[in-house]
C-alpha cells in the first residue's frame, strides 16, 4: 500500500509557522513604509518650496518663502493682522464646522438607513438629495442669506447641507450592501425588524457610514470659506479672504496651511475611529 506510514509525523505545522512569521514581518514592513514615504514626500516638497523661493524662481507675490509664512503666523497669533488673534479665528471656524458636521451626521445617518430599508423613504429623499448634491455651495448661498439672514444660522446650515449628502448616500449604500442571507437568517431565528437593523444591517453598513463621515467632514472644511464670506467677524476663511483683498499671499498661504492641518487631524481621527470600530474591514 503506497503512502506515508501511520506513525510518520505530518510536517505541515512546522512549515506553516515560518510562513506566518514571514507574513507578519511583511505586514510590519509595509506598515512602516507608508509613513516613511509620506514624511519623505512632505520634506521633499518643503525643500523644493524653500529652494524655489530662495533662488527667485517664483516671485513672492505668487509663492512667499517659508520664512514669510512663519512671520505671518506670528502676526496672526498676536492679532496684528485684523485685531483678532489666530485663536479666535480657529475657535469660530471649529465651532461652525464641527457643529454643522454633528448635525449633518445626526440627520444623514438616519436618512440613509431609512432610504436603504424603505422604498418609500428612498423615493421621497433620493431625488431631493441627488438634485442638490452636485450644486456648489456658492450656488445656494444667496438663498441661505435671503431665508436666514447673515448670522451664524445661514453659515452653519450651508455647511450642514454640504455634509449631509455624502453621509446619507454612503449610509444608504452600506445598508444595501448588507448580506441578504444574514438578514434572512436573523428573521428565521425570530429577530424583530429593529433587531435586524441593530445587529445585522448597521454593523454591515458601518464601514460605509464611516467613509461617508470622512467625506462629509472634508466637504465641510471646503465649504467653510464660502460660509464665512458673508459678514463673518472671525474665522479662518474670513482671514484668508481679507488677506486676499490686500494681496497678502503670505497670510493666505498661512491660513490654507492652518485649515489643512486641522482637516488632516480630523481625517486621522476618523481613520483611528474606523480601525477601532470596524477592525475586520479589508480582512474578510
Amino acid at each position: 500500500m503506497s503512502g506515508l506510514p501511520l506513525d510518520t509525523p505530518a510536517p505541515a505545522p512546522a512549515e506553516a509557522a515560518p510562513r506566518r512569521r514571514f507574513g507578519a514581518g511583511r505586514a510590519l514592513r509595509d506598515g512602516a513604509l507608508v509613513p516613511a514615504v509620506s514624511i519623505a514626500t512632505v520634506l521633499a516638497v518643503l525643500a523644493l518650496w524653500a529652494l524655489a523661493t530662495e533662488a527667485g524662481w517664483v516671485k513672492p507675490l505668487f509663492l512667499p518663502p517659508p520664512g514669510a509664512i512663519l512671520s505671518a503666523f506670528a502676526q496672526a497669533w498676536n492679532g496684528d493682522l485684523d485685531g483678532a488673534p489666530l485663536g479666535m479665528h480657529v475657535r469660530d471656524s471649529l465651532l461652525r464646522v464641527v457643529g454643522a458636521f454633528l448635525i449633518a451626521a445626526a440627520a444623514g445617518i438616519p436618512a440613509g438607513l431609512a432610504m436603504g430599508t424603505s422604498r418609500i423613504a428612498r423615493g421621497l429623499l433620493d431625488p431631493l438629495i441627488e438634485f442638490y448634491r452636485p450644486l456648489p455651495p456658492l450656488a445656494y448661498l444667496p438663498l441661505m442669506i435671503i431665508w436666514f439672514g447673515i448670522g451664524e444660522l445661514s453659515k452653519v446650515l450651508l455647511i450642514v447641507l454640504a455634509c449631509f449628502a455624502p453621509v446619507a448616500l454612503a449610509t444608504r449604500s452600506g445598508v444595501l450592501s448588507a448580506s441578504g442571507d444574514q438578514i434572512n437568517a436573523a428573521r428565521a431565528l425570530g429577530a424583530s425588524r429593529w433587531q435586524v437593523l441593530r445587529y445585522v444591517v448597521l454593523p454591515a453598513a458601518l464601514p460605509e457610514i464611516l467613509i461617508g463621515l470622512r467625506i462629509g467632514m472634508g466637504v465641510g472644511w471646503t465649504t467653510l470659506v464660502a460660509a464665512e464670506m458673508v459678514a463673518a467677524q472671525a474665522g479662518l476663511g474670513q482671514l484668508v479672504l481679507n488677506a486676499s483683498n490686500f494681496l497678502r499671499t503670505d497670510v493666505v498661504v498661512m491660513g490654507i496651511l492652518v485649515i489643512g492641518l486641522f482637516a488632516a487631524l480630523f481625517e486621522f481621527g476618523m481613520r483611528w475611529l474606523e480601525r477601532r470600530l470596524v477592525p475586520w474591514k479589508g480582512k474578510v
